[in-house]
């Protein structure tokens, strides 16, 4: 990890909140207590960063100077409001395409996801903010770039955020290898949000239950199971695929 995708001590972490770095997370020693606790406890709750109480042997992990108990995670990108982005796209005429990755961790994954996303014309990535990848320089390198240019949404409640779309006019539409319908009969020309989630849990029950269709991708060969960059290619290339058919704008 580059030293510059991290920042470490109470008053560093804190002036740089305050200054308006982004921040991905912070990581607090499990008895890290006292006045600077208590800011970086309100700045967060203010801010929407989520904070993890973790061992001091996970802070040594990342540097072994003297962080006196708190770490930070810089974000490589500036997250968007899901609630600000949604109105934006209707307002501007846009047909919406999202994106929603519910517990992708790996970063080359998420990496190549996001430049896929970026050359189908996907408007926005929707992310947890607990259980997801950091967007840190890694993620922009195995990204091509691409989250120079593709709007990320952190919400601290993934399924209210789906919620969110439901209530907003978009079909949810969930990639599971466990559904009976085969992902080219999904209708992909309506404001729609393509749902992924990790390949070894797949998507969470809380996620899945609110998906107003399932689709599958069909499987021929021994392995029974695609990486989920490639399975996320798949289903967004087939949604360009019915919006150009249906002579849609893709973007």
């Amino acid at each position: 990890m580059e030293k510059n995708e991290y920042i470490f001590g109470p008053r560093a972490v804190i002036e740089a909140i305050e200054s308006g770095k982004e921040v991905d997370k912070i990581l607090l020693k499990k008895d890290f207590h006292g006045e600077n606790a208590e800011t970086l406890y309100k700045l967060a709750r203010e801010l929407n960063l989520p904070v993890q109480r973790v061992p001091v042997e996970r802070l040594n992990r990342v540097t072994r100077r003297n962080h006196q108990g708190v770490v930070a995670f810089m974000s490589a990108v500036t997250y968007h409001r899901l609630d600000h982005v949604v109105p934006a796209l209707y307002e501007d005429g846009v047909m919406p395409f999202l994106l929603v990755l519910d517990g992708i961790t790996d970063v080359r994954n998420f990496g190549a996801i996001c430049r896929t996303a970026e050359c189908c014309g996907v408007n926005a990535v929707v992310i947890p903010e607990h259980g997801s990848v950091t967007v840190g320089a890694d993620a922009i390198k195995t990204s091509a770039g691409a989250l120079h240019h593709l709007p990320v949404c952190r919400e601290r409640n993934l399924a209210g955020a789906v919620t969110f779309l439901k209530d907003n006019g978009y079909r949810i539409v969930a990639a599971s290898e466990k559904a009976d319908i085969n992902y080219t009969l999904g209708d992909y020309t309506v404001p729609v949000a393509i749902v992924m989630g990790a390949e070894d849990v797949g998507i969470s029950p809380a996620v899945l239950e609110l998906c107003d269709t399932r689709v599958s991708i069909p499987m021929f060969g021994h392995i029974g199971s695609l990486n989920v960059g490639v399975a996320a290619g798949v289903m967004m290339y087939e949604v360009v695929r019915q919006r150009l058919d249906a002579n849609l704008e893709v973007i």
